[in-house]
């Protein structure tokens, strides 16, 4: 299959399957629920990830490629895709759901998709362990945090297709053919489900796509670490950073509110961006910053100085406005503290300097 098929084949497949999976919800309880949370109205599908899954599934088997990597990174994500279709139905204890999701991940581990090793200012660490451990983490890490995404209208098909060019186009310039098509086919899958994810909304994917794209995110970004000497565990962290942000910054929140971890709010980072910008206007602000941070990993490759500055200050712009919107806690603004601390003890030595002076000498 070449390039242009990958992308055009899964986007005919999903587009024509989202009226049927429409029909498909009408007699089952397939439906987003309404609670504080949601910001929809009406009954909406939300098992629009099935549209998702089938298109990338005819690509893959069209294309007639795959091989070991990436029989184990489909075969995980069909798990993923499976749990997230339970829940979308059946509403899984969250628990549940993790045991099921470390169980996916284990799946790439045998079919040896895994970070090899770890590199911490210099020093590399190759414990089967600990490299075992972080890869559970980082594919159970990614996939939810891919799905705390899914809040607005075409947010989360919209970012995850950011990151797929960025993974698609550092692909390029590695010489990762593999990876070209595969994002290539992802890519087309979600466009087809956009056309009606789009603001308004006529179906959501649901957990059976966001965990399956997770899943996929997660997984390329390994497969990436096995065999690739440009693409580098920071990259994918770089790509991915707006949704680890805003996972950990749950996280942080519910724990200083004494919620539990897995309990749903209305604080998240697109809920914040609705209050000010509305539906459009913040999903395209957190696609543009996540492209972004994409072509911070591109500058990166060819400058790093210049890679590292542009990553802090988009760091520093995303906490600044976290800090100033209270979206962790009203009393969480480490930065503005800070900033506040060194302009009194500014304040303090120019006094103490002008007074000096003003002493006159006996």
């Amino acid at each position: 299959m070449n390039t242009l098929m990958a992308l055009i084949v899964p986007f005919v497949i999903s587009a024509a399957l989202i009226p049927l999976v429409k029909r498909l919800s009408y007699p089952s309880d397939a439906w987003a629920k309404i609670n504080n949370r949601t910001i929809h109205h009406g009954r909406i599908s939300r098992i629009g990830g099935i549209a998702i899954y089938i298109a990338f599934s005819c690509a893959l088997v069209l294309n007639g490629t795959a091989d070991r990597s990436i029989l184990g990174i489909y075969l995980s994500s069909s798990m993923m895709f499976f749990i997230g279709l339970a829940d979308d139905f059946l509403d899984l204890p969250a628990k549940l759901k993790l045991v099921l999701q470390i169980l996916a991940s284990l799946i790439l581990l045998y079919y040896g998709i895994r970070v090899d090793a770890l590199r911490i200012f210099g020093w590399a660490i190759r414990s089967d362990i600990i490299c075992t451990l972080f890869t559970i983490g980082w594919v159970v890490g990614i996939t939810n945090a891919i799905n705390l995404l899914d809040g607005l209208d075409g947010l989360c098909g919209g970012m995850i297709l950011v990151v797929l060019s960025v993974i698609c186009s550092i692909s390029i310039v590695d010489r990762r053919g593999d990876m070209v098509l595969l994002s290539l086919m992802l890519s087309g899958a979600i466009v087809g489900f956009l056309l009606y994810n789009a603001h308004p909304a006529s179906i959501f994917m649901g957990d059976c796509g966001s965990l399956f794209l997770g899943s996929m995110i997660a997984s390329f970004s390994l497969l990436g670490f096995k065999s690739s000497t440009t693409i580098t565990l920071a990259l994918p962290m770089l790509i991915l950073c707006l949704p680890i942000i805003d996972t950990l910054s749950a996280i942080l929140r519910r724990k200083i509110k004494n919620m539990p971890v897995d309990q749903a709010d209305r604080s998240h980072l697109h809920h914040q961006l609705l209050k000010r910008f509305g539906q459009t206007n913040s999903v395209i602000i957190m696609c543009g910053i996540t492209f972004l941070f994409g072509m911070s990993a591109f500058v990166y490759i060819y400058s790093r100085k210049a890679g590292v500055i542009l990553i802090l200050l988009l760091l520093l712009a995303v906490e600044l406005f976290i800090e100033r919107t209270g979206m962790i806690s009203d009393s969480f603004h480490p930065l503005h503290s800070t900033w506040r601390a060194l302009k009194r003890l500014y304040r303090r030595l120019v006094r103490a300097i002008t007074k000096r002076k003003n002493v006159k000498p006996l």
